[in-house]
């Protein structure tokens, strides 16, 4: 047996002695384990749940949602085409935004192409709700952490994943395990092929400031400010902000920190928040001093997680390349549809440009996403959805988005629960198949949108 992860460095504590309710947690048996409960994560979930599997969601976090609620970022891009709107990912995607009050369940179209969740907590509680509705076949655990894995004798089977949470070393025996951490982390320590490159797109800290005085000049001054400091030295590392200000009862957002690190490395990963808290705070000083729309401005929040936007990348039975998004090019095996732009962000160590995000980056047509991309060649029980899925680094920058990674999560949890139910692993199953059941429940590919 294989045994891989964090858990096979602290093993040895499952055999220390326990007392009290907690031992009786310690085993956990699923049709569906779904690691990761970010926006990828939860679609599978829900997915799984509906479709009548018994299903455990492990996600580190105190609440679902990721990119959305710990990250901070509040815009639900890939749910429609950029050019002219229309609605291209149904299903548990279209789901949330209608729910949220954004559109209708029926509509066609988005006024933009990436709407806006206007309260990340009322999102917690959205999400919170349509988890706990599945509680007969649910089981959430937060504040839960994926960390080890072991296979069969031959590497073929996922038979055990380690769990660390407050009631210890939990081992959970599931039939199908969906890997939606976002870094590949499961798949990885069971030992699927996966890629990752040496310097990866910056991470990025989100962060809101309170009673700002409206001025429609405002993001002009406070890159002015910045550059200003960064050439006097008083601020050494500067590389924003980027995408800057949702003004909302004068409060300014800013999505704009970027800071260069590997985020499969535990320790750089902790200097990258420290750095991102560090920055956030001496752009708020120098605004306050600066800028005079910040003159009575606090600072409210920055958010509890760094957004990753790339790290490990699954090489699984297909992988989707820039050529397959450029041409549109359609699979039988089609599970959801991606229309992002390709959207890599430079990571620099140097002073950078204000805003590297252009309307003009390169656009796709919207295209399919097939069901291969989420299967990796070595494991027959696993599935691999959201950012971490098999694709190009160029055409990973596009699927990587909100509503896409959410759309391959829920094709990977109905199709987990397929598999379970006929007693198939994933790999077994025709994609064909799987297409034709998420079309039967308004979810899967919609590339073909009438405009």
């Amino acid at each position: 047996m294989r045994t891989a992860g964090a858990g096979a460095l602290v093993a040895s504590a499952s055999s220390s002695a326990r007392s009290g309710e907690a031992s009786d947690r310690q085993s956990l048996e699923a049709d569906v384990l779904v690691c990761g409960g970010g926006c990828a994560g939860t679609g599978a979930a829900l997915a799984a749940a509906r479709a009548g599997a018994k299903t455990v969601l492990v996600e580190k976090a105190p609440f679902a949602g990721g990119i959305i609620t710990s990250v901070g970022l509040p815009y639900f891009d890939g749910i429609a085409a950029i050019d002219d709107n229309r609605i291209v990912t149904r299903g548990i995607p279209l789901e949330l935004l209608s729910k949220s009050g954004i559109c209708s369940p029926e509509t066609t179209h988005t006024r933009r192409h990436n709407p806006t969740i206007g309260n990340t907590f009322a999102f917690k509680i959205l999400l919170d709700r349509l988890l706990q509705e599945q509680s007969d076949r649910l089981t959430v655990l937060f504040n839960s952490m994926a960390c080890g894995v072991e296979t069969d004798g031959q590497g073929a089977q996922i038979k055990h994943v380690q769990v660390a949470n407050k009631d210890g070393l939990v081992t959970i025996s599931p039939k199908v395990v969906i890997d939606c951490t976002g870094d590949a982390d499961v798949a990885a320590w069971a030992g699927a092929s996966f890629e990752q490159n040496e310097v990866v797109q910056p991470l990025t800290l989100h962060f809101r400031i309170g009673n700002v005085s409206r001025d429609h000049n405002i993001s002009h001054l406070c890159r002015l400010a910045l550059a200003k400091a960064e050439a006097e030295g008083n601020l050494p590392y500067y590389y924003g902000p980027g995408v800057m200000f949702l003004f909302h009862n004068s409060e300014v957002y800013i999505h704009g920190v970027r800071v260069p690190a590997d985020p499969t490395n535990a320790a750089d990963l902790s200097r990258a928040e420290m750095q991102g808290r560090a920055d956030a705070w001496a752009m708020y000083e120098i605004w306050k001093k600066e800028v005079p729309a910040f003159k009575h401005a606090y600072f409210i929040e920055s958010y509890p997680w760094i957004g990753v936007r790339e790290s490990r990348r699954l090489v699984g039975q297909y992988v989707l390349n820039e050529e397959d998004l450029k041409e549109s090019r359609s699979f039988d095996d089609a599970i959801a549809t991606g229309c992002w732009y390709f959207d890599l962000h430079p990571n620099k160590t140097t002073k950078g440009t204000a805003n590297d995000f252009s309307p003009h980056k390169a656009q796709p047509k919207p295209y399919d996403i097939p069901y291969r991309s989420l299967l990796p060649q070595e494991i027959d029980n696993l599935l691999v959805a959201g950012r971490c899925h098999s694709a190009t680094r160029g055409a990973h920058s596009s699927t990587r988005v909100t509503a896409t990674a959410m759309a391959m999560g829920e094709a990977a949890g109905h199709a987990a629960a397929m598999a379970v139910a006929s007693k198939k692993s994933p790999q077994e199953l025709e994609g064909a198949h799987v297409r034709s059941a998420l079309s039967a429940i308004g979810a899967g590919p919609y590339t073909e949108a009438p405009t």
